[in-house]
């Protein structure tokens, strides 16, 4: 179900008239619904629809009581991207499009820098993984949840836990098209680049699980990320992290600057880059929860003075190289932690669900290539070409079943 227009203006009319955030809970849905609604036609980088939705924050951000911190004082860092269709396209289409960027000063050494993406595929641009006829992709968890996290920590940073720091807001395009918004910023940077302290980046943090498990990407960036996070307990949100800080989201523009940056993620689902990505299937108090997490996080820091940056290696260095040409057309799920590779989708008319292989299912081998992990699963994958024909054993429930797959 897609948000209509009469709708949107209720929620707009509600938010003008509730200036101060009585219920996070409801301003999150509020600014989560607006963002993906129909009326903004996937915000698009450098269409109309973008424009929409950056005016959109500029008006949250000023409501939050920061301060513009784009170009010449104003709330937009504008830049240009050049657009192809697909890659191998031989026009391109330049575009203009825009950064959203707020500041609070507290008149602190250090900078705190937060960021979300608010573009998103408009009506399937590439990247789409929708099969049918164009059709507006709304993007509620991919990134309207993490564009409404930015207005809620924008609210309460303003309290005394968090006095050490200034806090650069940034609502970045271009994400989709490569990190263009992000990789502009770090180049042309608002603030003095030197004085930035850390990057805390949220991207699709809008389907916390029942296990409440929230992926922190990029924790080798610094070693004060695991202390913290060892000694954090709240909401009884439980942790999975990898060391990288190479990834495909904007904390990676930080990273390469040397800045310590860590990515904050609520897992893969089967609606990421689908017209089916909508406002009702956000878990909002799971997004309630992935924020305050993130702000006992800031709180924690506020006295550590400026963390210490250290260089990581890719997550896959040293493992074999899995250039595979075949694939299940199954949705692995980022935020399990057991053995084995846990299914969290399966594509219609693809050889997994032609197999029989079901959401929730447990890979733990693909031939005679033992699955502890998705390493483990891409390099039973890279042994097959199209056409062979070879054996998964899943875990489903208590059961061990056997599957034959043809690739």
């Amino acid at each position: 179900m897609k948000s209509g227009l009469l709708f949107v203006a209720l929620i707009m009319s509600t938010l003008v008239i509730a200036q101060t955030p009585v219920d996070p809970l409801m301003n999150l849905q509020v600014d989560v619904v607006y963002l993906s609604s129909d009326l903004l036609e996937g915000r698009e980088t450098g269409k109309k629809g973008e424009s929409m939705a950056a005016k959109y924050i500029a008006h949250r951000f000023a409501e939050a009581g920061l301060q513009p911190k784009g170009d010449a004082s104003n709330w937009y860092q504008e830049f240009t991207v050049n657009y192809k269709a697909h890659p191998h396209a031989a026009e391109t289409e330049e575009r203009q499009a825009k950064n959203v960027i707020g500041y609070l000063d507290n008149k602190a050494k250090t900078t705190v820098v937060i960021g979300a993406h608010y573009d998103h595929l408009g009506k399937g641009m590439m990247g789409s993984r929708h099969t049918g006829e164009p059709d507006i992709h709304n993007g509620a968890d991919d990134n309207a949840s993490g564009v409404a996290g930015l207005f809620y920590l924008a609210e309460v940073v303003k309290g005394d836990e968090y006095k050490n720091n200034n806090y650069l807001f940034i609502a970045f395009s271009g994400e989709e098209m490569g990190l263009f918004g992000s990789k502009y910023f770090v180049k042309n940077p608002t603030i003095n680049l030197s004085n930035v302290n850390y990057m805390l980046n949220m991207d699709m943090v809008g389907r916390l699980n029942e296990e409440k498990v929230l992926i922190i990407n990029g924790v080798g960036t610094s070693p004060s990320w695991k202390e913290v996070i060892n000694e954090l307990e709240i909401a009884g949100i439980q942790t999975k992290t990898t060391e990288s800080g190479i990834g495909p989201s904007d904390h990676t523009s930080f990273y390469l600057e040397d800045i310590p940056a860590i990515h904050f993620f609520t897992g893969q689902h089967d609606d990421y880059h689908k017209p089916v990505d909508d406002s009702e299937l956000i878990n909002y108090k799971g997004l309630l929860d992935v924020a305050n997490y993130m702000l006992g996080m800031m709180a924690s820091l506020d006295d550590d003075g400026k963390l210490t940056f250290t260089k990581t290696k890719d997550e896959s260095e040293g493992r074999k190289a899995a250039a595979f040409k075949v694939t299940l057309g199954v949705m692995p799920d980022y935020v399990y932690q057991g053995e084995g590779m846990r299914i969290d989708g399966v594509i219609d008319g693809r050889p997994g669900a032609k197999a029989g292989l079901e959401d929730g299912d447990i890979i733990i081998q693909i031939g005679d290539t033992a699955v502890k992990d998705i390493y483990g699963y891409m390099e039973g994958l890279a042994k097959y070409k199209t056409g062979d024909t070879t054996t998964v054993k899943v875990k489903r429930d208590d059961e061990v079943l056997e599957k034959e797959v043809t690739f």
